[in-house]
Order: structure tokens, then sequence, then C-alpha cells
């Protein structure tokens, strides 16, 4: 299984590459994670946010590989313990399927993106930076991963 994490942003800074990086190539074969960046719609002082959010969401859409369940990071989804992620990432493993995970970029996720999800999952109810985010989600999966292998890596 392939677990496609979807971001909205190119060019991160080097302590999120290797964030990232870190917690990624730490996950076995079978569960895999592969960043795909999409970029970003440029700023300007003109730039209505509205329309950015939904010019980034189409990317994402379009990047989303097809029969891959879809998970978007929203503030308003379902805050899930280590534990309760743990059991979600054994059953996307059970499912046999790839999944994506959608994060937006500085505007958020568009009402698209966030329809098309089967599932809204919330890191917290503060505001994260979503370079920060990629690096979060990462580590988070490595630790719901050492849990199910009953690695001692997650001390909960």
């Amino acid at each position: 299984m392939r677990i496609h994490l979807l971001c909205v942003g190119q060019r991160m800074p080097d302590w999120v590459a290797t964030g990232y990086s870190e917690y990624a190539k730490r996950l076995p074969p079978e569960c895999t994670l592969k960043l795909v960046e999409i970029e970003s719609v440029r700023r300007t002082k003109t730039t209505v946010a509205a329309q950015a959010r939904e010019d980034e969401g189409r990317r994402i859409l379009k990047a989303i590989p097809k029969g891959a369940g879809v998970i978007a990071l929203d503030v308003a989804g379902q805050c899930w313990s280590t534990e309760t992620l743990a059991l979600q990432l054994k059953h996307w493993l059970a499912a046999g399927q790839d999944c994506a995970l959608l994060i937006g970029g500085a505007d958020g996720l568009a009402a698209d993106c966030l329809s098309r999800a089967e599932q809204r999952w919330s890191l917290s109810a503060l505001t994260f930076p979503h370079p920060l985010v990629r690096v979060i989600v990462a580590e988070q999966l490595y630790r719901a991963w050492t849990l199910l292998q009953g690695h001692p890596y997650h001390r909960g």
C-alpha cells in the first residue's frame, strides 16, 4: 500500500524536507509514504483567498491516484489518538488500496476536496503552518506503524 501525501506547496525549507524524509524512510515497503507537492497559487495583493483555495483544490483533485481512498486533513475533522490512527492505518492496509491524504495550502482545502474525502482527520484544534503538517503527519504515520508492530517507539 502507498500513502500519497498530497500537499500544496513546493520549495520547502530544509528542516521541512529533512523532517518529512526522516520519518518517510522509516516506513517499510508495504506501507510507503509518497510526497506529492502541488503547486500553490501565486499570491499577489489582488489574490482572493477563496479563488486561490479553489484553484489549488482542482490541482489536488487531479493528483489523487485512481482508486485511492481519500482522507482530508481538516481542522473540523475527527481528532484521532495515536491508537485510533494505528487502527485506521490497519484498516487502510487491510483494504488493500492506496490512500491519499490531502493537505491544503495557506488558505486551507477547497470544498470540493472536502466533499471528495471519505474521512476527515484533524491533527488538532490548533492551526499549524501547512509545511509543518507534512512533518507531523509523516511522524504520526510512522508512530502508528510502530504501534501496530509492537515496536517500543510509542510510549503512550
